[in-house]
């Protein structure tokens, strides 16, 4: 029996992260694989939640029920769609996958590359947004940051 992969999914919730998903549930992930969902959210002022206890290493894994359920993802700070979360359900149901979420704080680009090393993942799944060469070189990129930076295979997918 092969071993269970650890497939990284980066998303922030837009329609580039979506077709990610997408792509990833059609044409990636197979049975037995883990998806961990990773988003980082570079925002974390949230009062009401317990968000600043994981500023430094992340959440703990959440299963996808408890991350559908709107008033758990609050806690961790997150508002996942309904889009988002019908893909999720339909990998895990039609797949065949164990889907989780990993809640970071802080700078997308480390963390992403933090969390394939402490995971660990055996690959990585980003969107990408096309930025022109000028957009990429002033706003910066995370795709192109974890393509170069990171220890595991990673795919970055087109809108």
């Amino acid at each position: 029996m092969a071993c269970q992969r650890n497939v990284g999914m980066a998303v922030d919730f837009s329609a580039c992260s979506k077709a990610a998903l997408r792509w990833a549930s059609d044409n990636f992930v197979r049975g037995g694989d883990r998806v961990v969902l990773l988003h980082v959210n570079s925002c974390f002022q949230n009062e009401q939640g317990m968000a600043h206890l994981w500023h430094r290493a992340g959440s703990p894994f959440i299963p996808l029920d408890e991350f559908a359920d709107p008033l758990i993802a609050k806690q961790y700070g997150v508002t996942p769609d309904s889009e988002t979360l019908e893909i999720l359900r339909h990998m895990a149901n039609q797949r065949g996958v164990e889907v989780v979420a990993k809640i970071y704080y802080g700078d997308p680009k480390a963390l992403l590359c933090e969390a394939i090393d402490k995971i660990p993942l055996h690959c990585l799944v980003v969107g990408s947004r096309g930025l022109s060469k000028l957009k990429r070189a002033l706003l910066g990129s995370v795709s192109s940051y974890v393509v170069s930076n990171s220890a595991c295979p990673v795919t970055v997918v087109k809108q």
